[in-house]
């Protein structure tokens, strides 16, 4: 099947692989997962000890063609993200909304800007105004170091942007206002510890 972003470039995603992880059993002590697999078993397992309820947001997609190789199967050939996604998880912890953007860098001392979009900084930059729990999550692959960061630095660092200020937020910013998530075996990026020391424990909500 082949998707097309909705200005109808072609997706050249893993959506396969996306799919195959969201489809197989949780593999909580596997090495070199994605943070994406691993987001995805710290949720499933978050979820199996009802502890929260967390969930990546489904892409909508629009169907534009289909074959019939027989009648009793139907195949998609073609198919179109309907609208930019907001961001990439969302759910609900101890009676609060959590809504998150989870990204990883290549880069040792920093993540690109060009990473975020503007429609997901002003998406969480909403959800803090009518008092939800907004955060971006991320991995430097270099060290594997995984950060929370709460979503007020990255609007601040989108607006110098914006003034040509900043193309980047530096590992240093997160080292300084953000959190390290410990990872462990069960679950393995337990970042709602983190939520419970940042947002509860010191009533940052």
């Amino acid at each position: 099947m082949t998707l097309f972003y909705p200005n109808g470039q072609p997706y050249r995603g893993t959506e396969k692989q996306t799919q195959q992880a969201s489809q197989s059993p949780v593999v909580y002590g596997h090495r070199g997962m994605t943070l994406e697999e691993d987001l995805n078993a710290s949720n499933r397992y978050y979820l199996e000890t009802d502890r929260g309820v967390i969930y990546k947001k489904p892409t909508p997609v629009q169907i534009v063609h289909v074959d019939y190789p027989k009648r009793s199967a139907a195949k998609i050939t073609e198919a179109y993200f309907r609208k930019a996604s907001t961001t990439d998880y969302n759910g609900i912890y101890r009676g609060k909304y959590i809504d998150f953007e989870a990204k990883e860098t290549t880069h040792s001392n920093y993540i690109p800007l060009k990473n975020f979009h503007s429609h997901q900084v002003e998406h969480m930059k909403r959800i803090k105004r009518h008092g939800g729990i907004g955060f971006i999550i991320v991995r430097f692959t270099q060290s594997d170091d995984i950060f929370l960061l709460d979503a007020d630095y990255l609007a601040d660092c989108w607006s110098a942007a914006q003034k040509g200020r900043r193309k980047s937020i530096p590992k240093s910013l997160f080292q300084e206002k953000g959190f390290m998530i410990p990872q462990k075996y069960l679950p393995r990026i337990d970042y709602l510890r983190v939520v419970d020391d940042v947002y509860f424990k010191t009533g940052h909500i």
